[in-house]
């Protein structure tokens, strides 16, 4: 794997961004975000009805523009007393101006009933990579916890405050390297990762 090929990552959220470079520091691969792409004012309309769909839809949207690699994912949370919501609307969960503040706060309040035991829930992240060819690695990352009662910690972002883990501590308590061993993104980049260095192995042409 010596040549080294440009990869645009499909966020404008520099805590995503932070994350998936770290995962990636040691690949032979130019990274840069949406923005130092020069596609600061690009929005992907993420129209898709599962985490899968609006990744896809956004790795198409951005390479369309950059004729690069592209990597991009589309994650949330999806709470079992919800019946799998918030889902693919995580991010907007409260309304169109929702923030992470926001969001934590309307799933405190659907919770305010729920007891501990009934507060099961899981991270997803799915994770696609898609060549200027058209081809396409997919991978899907979970990590089970549970939705606690307040916001613990200061790390993290989204509703890592609040997603508490076996351990009882929440993702916003972990340090970057924890969280990225144990989170549904590093799970799913992990894949990936696996899955491109198999190609590079076999010598296909990427």
């Amino acid at each position: 794997m010596s040549d080294t090929k440009t990869l645009v990552i499909a966020t404008g959220n520099p805590n995503k961004l932070k994350e998936i470079q770290s995962l990636l520091k040691d690949f032979p691969i130019q990274i840069q975000s949406k923005d130092e792409a020069g596609l600061q004012s690009v929005e992907i309309e993420e129209t898709g009805t599962t985490f899968e769909e609006n990744a896809l839809l956004k790795a198409k949207g951005i390479q369309a523009y950059t004729g690069t690699m592209v990597l991009a994912d589309d994650s949330g949370i999806a709470v079992d007393a919800l019946e799998g919501a918030p889902g693919v609307y995580s991010a907007r969960y409260a309304g169109e101006e929702a923030n992470d503040q926001k969001n934590n706060e309307k799933l405190l309040e659907a919770l305010k009933e729920v007891p501990k035991e009934e507060r099961g829930a899981e991270f997803v992240c799915a994770m696609v990579l898609l060549f200027p060819d058209g081809k396409i690695l997919k991978a899907t990352g979970v990590t089970r916890g549970e939705v606690g009662f307040e916001n613990k910690g200061r790390g993290g972002f989204g509703y890592d405050p609040l997603f508490e883990l076996p351990d009882g501590k929440t993702m916003a308590e972990l340090s970057a390297g924890e969280k990225n061993a144990l989170s549904h993104r590093g799970k799913a980049l992990r894949r990936i990762k696996e899955l491109l260095e198999e190609a590079f192995r076999e010598g296909k042409e990427i």
